[in-house]
């Protein structure tokens, strides 16, 4: 083992490797001794302004070489990043930092939010403050990330892991001074969680400002990569660039491609271990809460297909019906997770309450099922099931086989309100620029699921409708259209 602070990892790293880069940001990048100067100015800045050792910092900058050098200055005095999307509408904004109660707002305009210390993008520390280092601190929590709530307020999930890491640690499968790739929003907890890490590990770390699938397979090429983060939509828009592109880039280097934060259509997930091998491949399952979850390598799922892993040495998992009653194997329901250290050992709610029955289980509102060798299957969110004429529909799954079709960039099944069934499937379609009849998805469909399950209503679009950290606002797809 080799823990190191957070406050004096950058510092670690710079020794040993002074003019390596550190983060490259489209043509921008820093070396390891820039970044650990410049964050030891911008942490004196940052303090002379009331930042504390365990506040919070909402840090709502965009993807960024700024936003590591914000969140390592705020490490650097012991306190806890805070992100948010520097899109987020100053309503919504205004409410986390309220709840989080920050010490300094990152990203903002000040007459936006009275009451509160606020820093515009692009603020640069007085030089008369050093860029010597600073006294070793270890904060309480290394990252408080931002939910919604049930009650229609965010929350905050606060990690109980401490702000230093060990070096030596191979978790996540991360080279040392290796490089990696992370074309995800840096606000999510999974794009967070790999860029810092991996910068914690000595990599080179290569961010993009939204995602581009060609210029993925570029970088990947250029900077030698050996470990990117990608979720499935972004799969399935590499998958859909003319082959004789995408095959045009050499991705040799790829040690690990890591995918998560949304089911993976079995048939996508296929195409990637025919392309890149199954040792490349890993899949992880988990919530922000950090009670536990699964990993899956290509090798297993091959064994396993469609499966997300078995649950880690660290956690117990089990399926309970609508009454709470335990599930024998195969049966659908939904899913609850607890950390053998113990419920709330990993993890703190500001402003909400867990979601937890007797023993410490807690669910993070998933649907699905364990096999009879312990490996778990997700069906759906809780929360997008549809009941349609007395039936159970898990969206996801009509997705994954409107997905398959040729020509399909992504979908979105929502329940439209029906007198009749209660409830209608209906299909948001996006094709892009490719030509895709009803009559033929309604074909492909039929092969795939039963009856009731094929949607009744389909609208062709031709927009994205997952973002780049894949995910989909059903909710507001439902309302745009009630």
């Amino acid at each position: 083992m080799n823990i190191i602070s957070l406050s004096r990892i950058l510092a670690y790293w710079a020794e040993k490797q002074p003019h390596g880069i550190a983060v490259k940001h489209n043509e921008e990048y820093c070396t390891w001794l820039d970044i650990d100067k410049t964050t030891n100015r911008l942490a004196r800045a940052y303090a002379a302004l009331g930042v504390k050792e365990n506040d919070f910092v909402t840090v709502g900058l965009p993807n960024s070489i700024e936003f590591f050098e914000a969140c390592f200055a705020i490490w650097k005095l012991g306190a806890t990043p805070q992100p948010v999307s520097a899109k987020l509408p100053v309503f919504e904004r205004k409410q986390i930092i309220e709840v989080a109660n920050a010490s300094l707002v990152l990203g903002a305009s000040p007459e936006e939010h009275p009451g509160f210390t606020v820093l515009e993008p692009g603020f640069l520390p007085d030089l008369l403050f050093g860029d010597d280092p600073l006294p070793e601190v270890i904060g309480r929590s290394y990252k408080a990330m931002t939910s919604g709530g049930s009650t229609g307020r965010p929350k905050l999930i606060v990690t109980t892991t401490p702000s230093e890491y060990d070096v030596d640690d191979d978790q996540f499968r991360f080279q040392q001074q290796g490089s990696v790739l992370i074309p995800g929003p840096l606000y999510h907890n999974g794009p967070f969680m790999w860029a810092m890490i991996a910068m914690f590990k000595g990599n080179q770390v290569t961010i993009t400002t939204r995602f581009d699938a060609e210029q993925t397979l570029r970088i990947i090429q250029e900077e030698k990569i050996d470990t990117v983060y990608l979720v499935p939509t972004m799969m399935q828009r590499i998958w859909t660039l003319p082959k004789a592109r995408r095959t045009s880039y050499d991705v040799s280097s790829l040690h690990t491609l890591w995918h998560l934060a949304a089911p993976c259509p079995k048939w996508l997930k296929e195409e990637f271990i025919d392309w890149l091998g199954a040792s490349v491949i890993l899949e992880l399952y988990g919530g922000t809460e950090g009670i536990g979850g699964t990993k899956i390598t290509g090798e297993e799922w091959l064994e396993h297909k469609g499966s997300v892993g078995k649950p880690n040495e660290t956690c117990e998992i089990i399926i309970l019906d609508e009454d709470g009653k335990e599930l024998p194997t195969g049966g659908i329901g939904e899913i609850y997770i607890r950390p053998k250290t113990g419920q709330g050992s990993t993890y703190r709610y500001i402003g909400a309450e867990a979601k937890s029955i007797e023993g410490g289980f807690e669910s993070l509102g998933d649907l699905g099922y364990l096999d009879k060798d312990g490996y778990l299957y997700l069906s759906d969110r809780l929360t997008d099931m549809i009941l349609s004429g007395g039936a159970n529909i898990y969206p996801a799954e009509v997705e994954a086989a409107i997905d398959s079709l040729k020509g399909v960039r992504s979908s979105a099944v929502i329940g439209l309100p029906d007198e009749d069934l209660g409830n209608i499937v209906h299909a948001i379609v996006d094709i892009a620029d490719e030509v895709v009849t009803e009559e033929e998805l309604l074909s492909h469909l039929a092969e795939r699921l039963v009856r009731y399950k094929i949607p009744r209503s389909i609208e062709f679009v031709s927009k994205p409708l997952r973002d780049d950290a894949g995910k989909v606002r059903r909710g507001s797809l439902l309302k745009e259209r009630t």
